[in-house]
């Protein structure tokens, strides 16, 4: 059985972003998708309830569904690398436990691992996220005292954490270094508890590395999840192999699933013409340009700035344009070094060839020399992507710095949404200075400031110029007063500082009272760990003192007089860490206490017995000082000295390591130790109000490379789904879609549209059982494989064995027949069909034929075949047009009627055994 739940981004919904869906297969939970939204929308779009003085978001209900569901995820699939898909997930998988198996594209995870740490790094320098609250939840959780590394109870509702959930940096890093990668068309078997689900990722479009993903299960069938899928080839890749370029029609292992997953939100939406978008967007920065004024593109961080970035760079290479392209992104240089050693998942222009006047032909004619770092870029990757006009900046004030605010430029600025971050600082500034452009290529997240200036424009066109009715609109003019809220960070100065510094240096004081609590305890345990230990070390305590007393003037390296001070010493030395691993203890310490000079000089006499005197010292031979020290034991033998051992591993491991890799250690030591030795100033976060007064133009160009409804219309009842799931989407394009498969009459009618929160079941509860075949009665089946299962027939008996935990299938004894004696009185005289008729068994064929596959097939064997009709194929003499009796006679008539039956129809012939055969190779034959 199948149970899906929207989390976010459910149908018929007003917040279609960010997407997460819970998707549960029997007992295994899958979660597809993790976006997260944007954390910082406009005041006027904030609800506060009456009573509270916190606002409350409308990602609230989302994250705490989400926090409640993550320990117990056991697989997440990640389709796109933008925040809308997977901006959340690292911080659910260091703060909510949500450690499943994750799987995703390279490029997913690479541009995944971009967009959130951008957003991130944007997010902190501005305001306060509140990780003292979650440090303190933390600090509570941890004081449970979970050792088994069980999973923690939930916290109450009222003592969870309430705002804006952002990561650091080290946790986005950690958790995108979790993820498992894998290759378009590459199956994956899983294990464990999800052992028997099978799945594939397929080329999605719209975003690098974009995927649709295929879950394969043994007692739910095929479900299908394409999400946000572009069948459009554009500049930098390739369509959705959704729908195949060549023949048309969908590709045939996405055809027919058990159940589709798939969004509506662009169902009602009608998209001008590639040319006429692109036309419309070069134009207008020619002549913004031309005119001496700059425009200003928000974009994102990762994956739709690709395709702006291949479509400027060649209309600057094309038109010979010197005006600066400015990317300000503090991950920019990141993302294209990544790009480029991705290549074989680009598509378009960008994987054939180069493009603009620099083709491959002048290259190799001119064999321009380049300095060591073109040299380094071209081969990373293709000569297109260098982007030699583009210019990278961290910040608006480093832009500032190179240009001035008069000089005509193209600023391409994160985020797309203006909600924070070096976009929404420009816009501040950009949009009051006239002729100004700002170019809009998003609708960006409800909200936020993208979204309101989409709606100011939109507004201000005519009806039949809407951006949804296939048109290309005007740009507008802006007027009037636009408050914005600045957030940013200042340095502490005047009495703030004071008082963080003396605020610290109490805390400093507190920290080192601590420390040095801790060192007197360890000293007191360590007195105490002597005491207990003077009864097994006194036999070598007397022989040292003995030695002592023997060689009164010749101790030079004596520290201590008193007995207690040297046998503290030596408990020190013993356990210090700077003890050098290959010294013996003993070595070490009469190193320490004793002279190399010995000297055989006075009192030299020998002892009057062998063995020690009871009265008191014995006298003895001068010899050379040496104390054996007895090997400490515990229960488990002699205690091995840990720090001894490690500093051995690490002294070896320097060692082994070459020059280079010691080298290349050093250095990053250094630079760590630079970056801890530069410390930020002490800043706080601060709240500003901003009035604009708007002057400069605003166009909208639909740069979001998404399905319209044209095409969703079409796509869906081709790939003709059992069963559907509508996601995504607002009231109005979900009732449209509903509404069109409707009217087709192939098409399913079990659509599902549920809300966020809601579940929907498919299917019944189904229970599978696991069973062994035994080695007799598996060397006599028949098996026939089917896509990536091998399928046969059986019969058998089940035996459960004392000593075996899976019952064993074990083939039916046929017993000998008794013969049993009856009296003549009762038998009955035998009639002519009076037994009843048994049922023969019958061969199962599994799989859909196609007749193009079956007509190519035919082909490569040498008979002809034609399609002459909808769902007939001749075959044979007939396919040559000849229309003799002969030729009839050797022709054979392939039929596939609209409840999926075969039909062949023809005369007994050497064509029609081979067609006969030909339709079994395309199917998988179970002989009953």
């Amino acid at each position: 059985m199948i149970t899906f739940t929207p989390l976010s981004g459910a149908a018929r919904s007003s917040q279609t972003r960010p997407l997460a869906y819970l998707l549960q297969v029997d007992d295994v939970r899958i979660l597809l998708d993790c976006g997260s939204p944007d954390w910082a929308p406009e005041p006027h779009h904030i609800i506060i309830p009456e009573g509270s003085e916190e606002p409350a978001y409308h990602w609230e209900t989302y994250c705490n569904a989400l926090r409640d569901v993550a320990p117990t995820v056991d697989l997440v699939l990640l389709s796109h690398g933008d925040l809308a898909h997977t901006g959340l997930y690292p911080y659910a998988y260091s703060k909510w436990n949500l450690k499943a198996p994750t799987y995703t594209t390279l490029p997913v995870q690479a541009m995944g691992r971009i967009a959130v740490s951008e957003e991130v790094e944007g997010l902190r320098e501005e305001e306060d996220v509140g990780d003292e609250n979650e440090r303190k939840l933390t600090l509570d959780l941890d004081s449970i005292g979970l050792t088994d590394g069980s999973t923690p109870p939930p916290l109450p509702k009222k003592d969870r954490k309430k705002g804006k959930y952002v990561a650091t940096l080290t946790e986005v890093q950690d958790a995108f270094d979790s993820i498992n990668t894998l290759r378009y068309s590459q199956p994956t078997h899983l294990q464990g508890k999800c052992q028997g689900l099978t799945i594939i990722p397929f080329n999605a479009g719209h975003s690098l590395g974009g995927t649709i993903w295929k879950i394969r299960s043994p007692s739910s069938g095929t479900i299908l999840y394409a999400v946000n899928v572009n069948h459009m080839k554009e500049r930098h890749l390739d369509g959705t192999v959704l729908m195949r370029q060549a023949g048309g029609g969908v590709f045939e292992p996405l055809a027919r699933p058990d159940l589709l997953i798939t969004d509506a939100d662009r169902t009602t939406v009608l998209t001008s013409r590639r040319k006429d978008r692109d036309a419309a967007l070069i134009d207008t920065i020619t002549s913004t340009l031309s005119s001496r004024s700059s425009l200003l593109m928000p974009c994102d961080a990762s994956t739709r700035v690709l395709e702006l970035l291949v479509l400027l760079d060649q209309h600057w290479n094309y038109s010979r344009l010197r005006y600066p392209i400015c990317l300000l992104s503090r991950s920019g240089r990141e993302m294209l070094t990544f790009v480029r050693s991705m290549m074989e998942w680009l598509g378009g222009t960008v994987s054939k060839e180069d493009v603009g006047e620099e083709g491959i032909g002048n290259r190799q004619a001119n064999k321009r020399k380049r300095n060591d770092d073109d040299a380094d870029e071209e081969a990373l990757g293709a000569f297109a992507l260098r982007f030699k006009h583009l210019e990278f900046f961290p910040n608006p004030q480093v832009l500032l710095q190179t240009y001035s605010s008069k000089d005509p430029k193209l600023i391409l600025a994160v985020p797309a949404s203006l909600s924070h971050g070096p976009s929404r600082n420009l816009f501040a500034d950009f949009a009051a200075v006239p002729d100004n452009v700002i170019l809009l290529t998003g609708r960006s997240e409800d909200g936020t400031l993208g979204h309101d200036l989409f709606e100011k424009w939109d507004d201000s066109q005519r009806a039949d110029d809407k951006w949804d009715k296939g048109r290309i609109g005007s740009n507008v003019m802006m007027d009037g007063t636009l408050k914005l809220r600045m957030n940013h960070k200042v340095p502490l100065q005047g009495a703030e500082l004071e008082a963080y510094q003396e605020k610290e240096r109490v805390a400093k004081e507190k920290d080192a009272a601590q420390q040095a609590a801790l060192a007197r305890n360890q000293r007191m345990l360590e007195a105490d760990e002597d005491d207990s230990d003077s009864d097994t070390d006194s036999d070598s305590d007397a022989e040292e003192d003995e030695v002592r007393q023997a060689l009164e003037g010749d101790l030079t390296d004596l520290d201590g007089d008193s007995k207690e001070d040297g046998r503290r010493r030596r408990k020190a030395d013993r356990g210090a860490g700077d003890v050098d691993w290959g010294i013996d203890g003993d070595e070490g310490l009469t190193k320490q206490f004793l002279s190399y000079d010995i000297y055989l000089k006075g009192n030299v006499s020998k002892s009057t017995s062998f063995f020690k005197s009871v009265g008191g010292q014995t006298t003895r031979f001068r010899m050379f000082p040496y104390v054996e020290r007895k090997k400490r034991v515990d229960e488990y033998g002699e205690t091995i000295d840990v720090g001894m051992w490690l500093r051995k591993g690490k002294v070896l491991e320097e060692e082994a390591e070459s020059d280079e890799a010691k080298s290349y250690r050093l250095q990053s030591l250094a630079e760590e130790d630079a970056r801890k030795a530069i410390q930020e100033p002490p800043s706080k976060f601060v709240s500003s109000e901003v009035k604009v007064q708007l002057a400069c133009r605003l166009l909208f160009v639909d740069m979001e490379g998404l399905n319209d409804g044209r095409a969703v219309k079409t796509i869906v009842p081709q790939i003709n789904p059992r069963k559907m799931i509508i996601v995504h989407a607002s009231s109005a394009a979900t009732d449209a879609l509903i509404e069109s498969c409707a009217n087709i009459r192939s098409m399913t009618k079990d659509i599902f549209s549920p809300p966020v929160g809601e579940d929907v079941q498919i299917g019944q509860q189904t229970n599978s059982f696991s069973i062994s075949i035994s080695d007799e009665l598996l060397a006599s089946l028949k098996m026939s494989r089917f896509e990536d299962n091998e399928v046969g027939y059986v019969t058998g008996r089940i035996v459960a064995h004392a000593n075996a935990t899976v019952p064993i299938l074990e083939p039916i004894l046929n017993a000998p027949a008794v013969d049993k004696v009856v009296p003549n009185a009762a038998v009955k005289p035998k009639i002519l069909g009076a037994r009843p008729a048994a049922k023969l068994p019958q061969s199962t064929m599994i799989g859909e034929l196609k007749l193009t596959a079956l007509k190519a097939r035919l082909a490569a064997v040498g008979v002809q075949a034609e399609l002459i009709g909808e769902g007939v194929l001749i075959c044979g003499a007939g396919a040559k047009g000849n229309t003799g009796s002969e030729s009839l006679e050797d022709s054979v008539a392939v039929r596939k009627t609209a409840t999926g039956k075969v039909e062949i129809e023809g005369n007994v012939s050497d064509v029609y055994y081979t067609v006969r055969q030909e339709i079994y190779n395309l199917h998988a034959l179970v002989a009953a």
